[in-house]
């Protein structure tokens, strides 16, 4: 597993218990295991910004192909946008969690090289975003809750995306969505950027996982543009306030979703039991309103953004 610098001397410790057990020295693997324990506490209780982007693109959090094979019984892919082809950045499973009937969406960057070329890295192309809203509206149809999974670094710039219309498919999926007559949940569970994010991103709760990030730009992006030297990312990262806790302080998420304390990539179990329950707990509570209250409940929410009161 890939150690991020801030969690070197957190796997200097672990080094030393194994060599302790090796050795069958009791006295100095549980001495050991309080400082490791001490360490962790003090590590991830004071994470910058940068050092919670940096989880959030860890090499081993999970996607969110491992989250819905974690939540998800007897579950089915839907596949291709019956327009021009099959986007596998973007992937739909039409199934069960626990004995809730829903469809679950979400953005896929793919593991391996093999694979992170097959999925585009997790940058969707528009046939992707279309794919999504055609299941989102067979949802709809059926009356079926939706899980969205949103983890992208963006939608995908390229000629032949702009040439098939990409701001048009987002824009159209935040329309469409927005009005969308079945109860939705979006989480975010690494990277949340710009309309990549956006266009699967409109639900009744949006919720982040603990040290998953949410940003208008990538920090390298914004400090490229800023100052000329995207070197200069950690100090963007502060300054745009991408972090879960950040967003919901300034009310633009419903939810945090608690991870394992050393992050999501130590234990994709728990993870996906998070997600799994708040989703469940959430799509309860939303049962009970009726469509009209649902949609209204909903414009009202984005309605509210961006406000601010006069002091």
């Amino acid at each position: 597993m890939a150690v991020l610098d801030f969690e070197k001397k957190i796997e200097e410790i672990k080094e030393q218990i194994e060599v302790a057990k090796i050795k069958g020295d009791t006295h100095a693997v549980s001495s050991l295991q309080k400082d490791l324990e001490k360490e962790i506490d003090k590590t991830f209780k004071n994470l910058t910004p940068y050092q919670k982007l940096q989880l959030a693109r860890h090499p081993d959090r999970p996607h969110a192909i491992d989250i819905i094979e974690r939540i998800m019984d007897e579950k089915y892919e839907l596949h291709g946008d019956r327009e021009f082809r099959d986007d596998t950045s973007i992937i739909c499973y039409i199934g069960t969690i626990d004995n809730e009937k829903c469809v679950v969406i979400g953005e896929e960057k793919g593991r391996n090289t093999k694979e992170k070329i097959k999925r585009n890295f997790g940058m969707p192309h528009p046939e992707g975003y279309r794919k999504a809203l055609r299941v989102a509206k067979l949802a709809e149809k059926f009356d079926l809750p939706i899980l969205f999974l949103v983890d992208t670094p963006g939608a995908y710039p390229g000629i032949g995306a702009e040439e098939r219309g990409q701001s048009e498919a987002i824009a159209r999926n935040l329309f469409e969505l927005s009005r969308i007559k079945t109860p939705t949940v979006s989480v975010v569970i690494g990277e949340g950027g710009s309309g990549g994010a956006l266009a699967i991103g409109v639900a009744d709760k949006f919720a982040m996982l603990k040290y998953s990030v949410f940003s208008v730009i990538s920090p390298e992006g914004c400090a490229s543009i800023l100052w000329g030297d995207n070197s200069k990312a950690e100090i963007a990262t502060k300054a745009l306030k991408i972090s879960a806790e950040e967003l919901k302080e300034l009310g633009l998420i419903d939810d945090i979703i608690d991870e394992p304390k050393e992050g999501a990539h130590r234990d994709y179990d728990k993870t996906a039991q998070n997600i799994k329950n708040y989703f469940l707990t959430q799509i309860k509570e939303l049962k009970k309103l009726d469509k009209d209250t649902l949609l209204q409940k909903r414009f009202q929410k984005y309605l509210n953004y961006g406000s601010f009161n006069e002091k």
